[in-house]
């Protein structure tokens, strides 16, 4: 055998080299045989990783890998609970749930990793806007399963159409829902408020709701928002990977939200709204507001402020060029003018000026202001709207002569008046210048001014001009409605100053009263015999005063009228303030027309058909 020398590493058998191709063959086996057993080890190597994993998984952890493959498949679909319902005082219904339908998207891992240019498409089905959309996956794909709301009340023709195109949408659905119904919703808005779909702005200030939720924006739906807010049930479902429900599992009902009894009056409040939108359209008046109320206990009867808007706009997801027509009207429907407006009272505050003037000593029933057309002080003139001649306190109030005010405000000639502090501090003890505390969002607080109040916001110092004008309710004074009717209800209840409420009580839906608004009072500190002398001058205003048109009605009726001046020489804004039966009080009614001429009195006939209806009823 001859071996061949390939240098120091390799050596070849001669053998080998001579040997047919078959014999090299068979000499090859060996090689192989090695090499498969090498390939045997690893296969069966890798066999036993498998199988030992296979054991770890299914035996060893199958119970933990089971529950979770169970939670994947489940998932928890939230049921809408209906909104408490709202009833007036005589158990009308005001507000109502109608079923709908919503257009809902589910956020599930295929929904999240898909692009977001498909569901653009959407828009031709529903009026829905690339924004609304954007915000949509911004906010409910942070979590799967979430669902976020893209439009209520779906229409019955869009239901058809995005049912034929659903399976181009993955994760959007169609969910029952339930939405308000507003009952007779122009006359009673201001006072009920309105709901809506819960926008990304809500997120932070309501975190523990849902992204389908609705919230009360306004009235007493946004004041009683964790009373009226029913508790959600749920449906534990089974989906598959794409999110789709396959089986019900098991459902938890949902709880109604609890009702809410108010204590206004349903015809008075509808009388009251037909009432002034007759005499400002006659008159083509565009805004005004009016309130009633009980003196007794402070309880709202009725509260209108024009101009007013549909709820329904808002709650039922209705075109938004309407909500745009509602936002971009000069003359603010949406503003509440009965606990938000801020005028010059005008002559409705005599009434409190001359309670304060007796109690303090100032002046006593008889005292006498001779007004031969107004007073000249360092050089200024301060006009009366006309010569009354001597008058007393009660012919003061009945024919509102300015001069006997100004004496008793900033002091003239015998009268040495009270002063602007003394002024602030009566009319604080009947309501002005703070809020009342009203169950109402957005209240106003008006404003008292006095020396320190100008230095700070005009950069000038008082003068005594400006003491006349606030005795007489003008200047920079500033009032809304219903401080004036706390005001005029402390006076005809002789002297306490309640806290006004629109809600009665709540109940729950199964009928159990759950909860009694309180009726608090206070009193002004000033005895009721000084408070009948006012009274007795504001029952003159209709014996023989500014209010003489009241004079005939079968029940009497006391009260102040008010003519503010606001900057336009040419118009006014025309107050009256009264109550009835002048003899045992029961209602007090405000009536504020913005705008009117210079010389009208539209408020007192509004005040009179509304008196002939409430009384004629109330029989």
């Amino acid at each position: 055998m001859i071996k061949v020398s390939l240098g120091s590493r390799y050596e070849i058998d001669d053998s080998i080299l001579s040997a047919s191709e078959e014999e090299r063959a068979w000499m090859d086996i060996p090689f192989r045989m090695k090499n498969l057993r090498i390939l045997l080890g690893i296969t069966f190597f890798l066999f036993m990783v498998f199988f030992f994993r296979i054991v770890h998984l299914g035996i060893v952890k199958g119970e933990y890998y089971t529950e979770i493959s169970r939670e994947n498949a489940l998932r928890i679909i939230p049921i809408e609970a209906p909104r408490g319902k709202i009833f007036d005082r005589k158990g009308q219904q005001l507000v109502y749930n109608i079923p709908s339908v919503s257009l809902v998207l589910r956020f599930t891992e295929d929904v999240i990793s898909r692009d977001i240019e498909g569901y653009f498409k959407l828009k031709e089905i529903f009026n829905i806007s690339r924004e609304d959309i954007e915000k949509a996956f911004e906010y409910g794909g942070k979590m799967v399963f979430s669902e976020v709301l893209l439009k209520k009340d779906l229409t019955r023709d869009e239901i058809l159409r995005f049912s034929e195109r659903e399976n181009e949408f993955p994760g959007v659905v169609l969910k029952k829902s339930v939405s308000r119904q507003y009952e007779d919703s122009v006359i009673f808005s201001h006072i009920l408020g309105y709901e809506s779909a819960l926008t990304t702005k809500d997120i932070q200030t309501y975190p523990n709701y849902l992204l389908t939720d609705s919230v009360g924006r306004s009235g007493i739906e946004k004041e009683y928002e964790s009373l009226l807010r029913g508790t959600h049930g749920a449906y534990k479902v089974e989906v598959d990977a794409f999110g789709r429900v396959r089986k019900e599992i098991s459902t938890q009902d949902p709880k109604s939200g609890n009702d809410v009894i108010l204590s206004l009056d349903g015809g008075l409040q509808k009388i009251l709204f037909d009432t002034m939108r007759e005499e400002m359209e006659k008159n083509k008046l565009s805004r005004g507001s009016a309130v009633a109320m009980d003196p007794r206990n402070g309880e709202i009867l009725a509260l209108v402020s024009f101009p007013s808007y549909d709820n329904n706009i808002f709650s039922q997801n209705r075109n938004k060029e309407l909500y745009q027509e509602i936002f971009q009207n000069k003359d603010k429907p949406l503003f509440n003018r009965v606990v938000s407006g801020e005028y010059p009272p005008a002559s409705t505050i005599k009434p409190v000026l001359a309670a304060a003037a007796l109690n303090e000593g100032t002046i006593n029933e008889s005292t006498r202001v001779e007004s031969t057309g107004g007073i000249s002080v360092g050089g200024s003139f301060f006009g009366d709207w006309k010569a009354h001649g001597f008058t007393d306190v009660r012919q003061a109030i009945a024919v509102s002569g300015d001069v006997f005010f100004y004496s008793v405000g900033g002091g003239y000639g015998n009268v040495k008046g009270l002063g602007m502090e003394k002024m602030k501090e009566y009319e604080k003890r009947f309501g002005y210048g703070e809020v009342t505390q009203i169950d109402l969002p957005s209240e106003s607080g008006g404003l008292i001014p006095d020396a320190q109040w100008k230095e700070e916001n005009i950069h000038e110092k008082w003068y005594i001009g400006n003491t006349y004008h606030s005795s007489i309710g003008q200047g920079y004074l500033r009032a809304t409605p219903l401080q004036v009717a706390i005001s005029i209800s402390a006076i005809a209840n002789g002297g306490t100053k309640f806290i006004p409420t629109v809600a009665s009580y709540m109940r729950s839906p199964e009928g159990d009263i759950i909860k009694r608004i309180s009726k608090e009072g206070t009193s002004v500190g000033i005895d009721d015999k000084i408070l009948r002398i006012v009274r007795e001058g504001m029952r003159m205003t209709v014996t023989e005063g500014t209010a003489m048109s009241l004079k005939d009605l079968p029940f009497t009726v006391a009260g102040k009228t008010g003519t503010a001046e606001y900057g336009n020489k040419e118009k006014t804004h025309g107050w009256f303030a009264s109550f009835a039966p002048y003899e045992n009080p029961e209602i007090v009614l405000i009536v504020l027309l913005e705008e009117q001429e210079k010389d009208g009195y539209h408020a007192v006939p509004i005040a009179k058909k509304v008196y002939e209806w409430y009384f004629s009823s109330h029989e």
